[in-house]
Parts: structure tokens; sequence; C-alpha cells
């Protein structure tokens, strides 16, 4: 998010405007924002490759709070909203910020958790006042310092978290090279071609800003001297008045997106002007080929998808007619290596399922986790995986069929269910527990929990509720489950391994892919 020449080429077009209140921010508006910001980062201590984390909602200030980082040389945790307390001091923690940025709206959560975060320094309020010398308001720190650059400008960066089946989310780390924040990443510049970003393009953003794929996206379009237009929250009708106010060239959505609009009524989806937008990307979780066609038919050949983690080992994507002749597919691999793998790591033939290995596009580590980055690893360290099943056919396409992890993508959201039967086990009432994704219409899945009772606790709707409202006290909402049925016995091997599929496998049916 560093403005660049466009500081002084753009200096009074929007960089940024959000959508609900019309809060606008200029170019030279936010390079002086973040100049301060950097500056300030400066005076408390923090040096090159030091870490800091955000925590709060959309909002303008976003912007100069990761972008402060990113002409720093410093890494940024950016930290889902949604989280408790006790799981954001957990991710502040590990991820050895030394400041803590969040909101008026977050303030309470935030100050809840610094509790237990004894090296953090600082806490700063973006919209809201200070107390004392721990916690300061943004704008009263940084207005007596410079608008114009540090004189140690270097290239930062985020270090964004991503959960794993022991439940704990990690921190993926990749080497930051020692230059100056105007030389770009080599991905970013892939990914411009590749997306056809531009001078000029209007950006509509209608996903959560701590998730890497917006801020990849928002990125790309500060970079090229856009504007992009942040929604608060995604509301179906709203993102298509937005898409016509605004004329919005560039977009990306997540496929509950689709379907929520999709299920507006026709005369309110024929009611706003598109033509405006040039290409539509979509990821973060398979998207059902009904939904896509449907898209297709309304928006034109203008959809693009891709598949990627956010360890970054591999890359994907297929524009619409490659879609089209490949119904299903994610793509053709475009960076990493792909090997399709079965359990005794040999190669499968075309159109047979496989664990997906690759040998990684850009490297990285898990967060002071030697024994995790290990464990992602093949045995000879030369490729990597998340745990994602699939295949790929004769001409090279790839499609996603299973989960090895049996991670869940609810609304985009990746949830990692070991987090969640780790919290239920200490139920004084739970002998064992097993969750898992099971399929929902609009959010594509949703969390599902099936609980062996103490020996003598009566298992019904009672039970249900009060473990319900347990864990909704300890995990965010988008990690609790939203039903739990109970089960005499959970299915372990001999050798206490879950058999988790016998349980998830009588949900799907007889659908031939466990992903929605």
């Amino acid at each position: 998010m560093y403005p660049g020449v466009y500081a002084t080429k753009n200096a009074n077009i929007p960089a940024v405007i959000m959508a609900g209140t019309g809060e606008t921010i200029t170019y030279a508006e936010l390079e002086a924002r973040q100049n301060r910001l950097a500056h300030f980062f400066r005076s408390r201590g923090l040096k090159r490759l030091d870490h800091y984390a955000i925590f709060m909602e959309n909002n303008a200030e976003y912007f100069e709070c990761c972008g402060a980082g990113e002409r720093s040389g410093l890494y940024y945790t950016c930290i889902n909203s949604f989280l408790t307390a006790e799981e954001l001091a957990y991710i502040v923690n590990n991820c050895e910020a030394k400041i803590l940025i969040t909101s008026q709206a977050k303030r309470d959560i935030a100050l809840a958790a610094l509790k237990d975060c004894p090296n953090v320094e600082l806490c700063i309020v973006v919209d809201g006042p200070g107390d004392g010398d721990k916690i300061v308001n943004l704008k009263e720190a940084t207005k007596t310092f410079p608008s114009t650059p540090i004189a140690d400008e270097y290239l930062g960066t985020s270090m964004l978290y991503s959960s794993g089946t022991t439940g704990r989310p990690k921190g993926i780390v990749r080497p930051l090279p020692e230059q100056k924040p105007s030389q770009r990443l080599p991905l970013f510049d892939f990914l411009d071609k590749l997306w056809r970003y531009r001078e000029g393009m209007i950006y509509l953003s209608p996903a959560p800003l701590y998730h890497s794929a917006p801020q990849a996206a928002n990125n790309l379009t500060i970079a090229k001297g856009g504007t992009v237009i942040v929604m608060e929250r995604f509301d179906p009708e709203h993102y298509l008045q937005l898409v016509e106010k605004y004329k919005a060239t560039h977009t990306q959505l997540v496929p509950t997106m689709f379907s929520r609009m999709l299920k507006l009524p026709e005369d309110v989806r024929k009611k706003y002007d598109l033509s405006s937008l040039e290409i539509a990307v979509h990821a973060a979780a398979p998207c059902p080929a009904q939904v896509k066609e449907e898209m297709i038919k309304w928006w034109g050949p203008i959809i693009h998808e891709y598949y990627g983690a956010t360890e970054g080992l591999g890359f994907t994507a297929c524009d619409t007619a490659q879609w089209l002749a490949h119904r299903g597919t994610v793509g053709k691999i475009m960076l990493g290596e792909l090997h399709v793998l079965d359990e005794e790591m040999k190669p499968v033939p075309n159109g047979q399922s496989g664990t997906l290995w690759f040998k990684t596009a850009t490297e990285f580590e898990y967060f002071n986790d030697p024994e995790k980055t290990k464990e992602s690893r093949s045995p000879d360290g030369s490729m990597s995986t998340v745990g994602d099943v699939g295949y790929v056919d004769d001409d090279g396409y790839l499609y996603l069929t299973d989960r090895a992890t049996f991670m869940i993508i609810s609304g985009g959201v990746n949830i990692y269910p070991q987090e969640c039967e780790n919290l239920l086990i200490t139920h004084p009432k739970v002998a064992d527990a097993a969750v898992f994704g099971v399929p929902n219409e609009d959010l594509g899945e949703e969390v599902k929990a099936v609980v062996q009772p103490m020996p003598g606790v009566q298992a019904g709707p009672e039970l249900a509720d009060e473990l319900m409202k347990f864990c909704g006290e300890h995990l965010s909402r988008q990690k609790a489950p939203r039903s739990i049925d109970f089960a005499d016995e959970l299915p372990r091997l001999p050798t206490g391994k879950l058999y988790k599929r016998i349980l998830r496998d009588k949900y799907w049916g007889d659908r031939k892919s466990r992903i929605v």
C-alpha cells in the first residue's frame, strides 16, 4: 500500500473511499499519514524486521497502518477482527508484536487481550482517545512527525496467520530482502499482468481487510494509482449499487457473496448498471459449479478464479473460457511445481486424487515453529503441502476433491476444527469430540460437532445449547459449532486416531466431492 510516484502525480485523486461513510483519503494524504506513522515507529525503537499487529474492522486507517510498515522494513500481522481476547492475545504474543494497533470498536477486546501480552509496549487506537503512556490516539501520536519519508526506508510486508491441525494459528513468514519499498516483490508484477491491473482502475473491496487476498488486491490497486472502494461489510444489493455509483472496474469476491447476490429478486439484480466491471476474481473457497454458471450468465466472461494458500506454495488460475471448458477446475498451475502423491509419496496418474505437494513458489517458514515447518514438508524437504487433496486432468487443470486436514471453509474463512475439539474436550460433560464441516447452502460449509458425553450425562438439546454457549465464550463465532449431535462412542482407531471421515461422510451423502 505504498503510494509511490502517485503521491505526487495523483496527489488529489482518492486512493481510498469508505463505501458507507464516503470518507476519502487522497494519494497525498495517504503518503503523509504513512510517513508520519513510519517516523513514529522509528521513534519507538522499531527497526527493520521488527513486528507489530493490527486488530480492527474495515476502516480508512487500515491503509496507513499497513503502509507505514511496508515502507519501514517491518512485519505487520493483520488479525481476524472477530477473535476473542484470548485468541487475540495468543497471536499478538506469538508474532512478537511490540505495538498493537486497534480501533475504538475493538478497544475493549484489545485491552483485555493486552493484559496477557507483557511484551507489547504500546497500544495505538486509530479513532479513539488515548489513556496514559501505554494507550495513544493515532493522530495525536503522529501529528508532530514529518510527512516526508524516513531516512532509512526499507520494504516491509505482512506476516499473516494460518491455523493448523494442532488448532494453534501459525505465522507465515517469508524472507524480506533489504531493498527500498519502491522495489516490489516479483509476485505483485505477476498478479498485475494476470488480472490486468492498470492506472485509473476502480477496485471494489467487499471482504475483510485482514484477509490476505484483499490485502494483495488493495496493494496492487494503490501501486497502480487506482482507487479502492472499501465496504465496511458486505451487503449484496449495496455491492451492486457501489459498482454502478463508482463505475468499479475490478473486484474480488468469495463464492458466498455470489450466492447472496444471486438470491436477490430478479428486478433488483437488473436494476444496476454493472457494465464497468472488467474483471471479477474469486477464490478462498471452491465455488459450486451451478453458482458460477449463473454468475457467468449474469456478468459475462469476466470471472477469473484462482487457488493458492497463504503459505504461497503454489498458484493456479483460470479465466471464464478455461473454466467453461473444464467445468469445476480451479485452474492451471502458474507458480510452483505441483506433484499429486499418494500416502506413500508416489505419483498418482492423471484423474486420480492424491495429496497436493508443491515445490514452493515462494520460500516460507512458520514463525518460530521449526517443528510445524518440518511437518509441512516432504521427508527430503523439497516439497510442502497444506493437506489439500485433488487431481489433475490430461490438460493440466487442477480439481480439488477433499482436505486431508478436515479444514472447513465457511463463507471464505478457513477454520481448523482441532481448536474447537481441544476446547470441547475440556468440558466436564464431554468424553470425546469431533468437529468438521457439513454442507451449508449459503456459506458452503458450516461447523458441526459430534460429541460423546461422559457416562451418566444425558445427551439432548439442553446439553447441545450448553456446549455451544461454552464454545462461544472461548472462540470467535466463526469457529464455534452451529449445531451439535451426539454419539455413544466416536470411531477411533486402535492407535487412538479419530476416524473422522466416517462421521463426516454421512452428512455429505453421495456427493462426489467433499468440498463445496
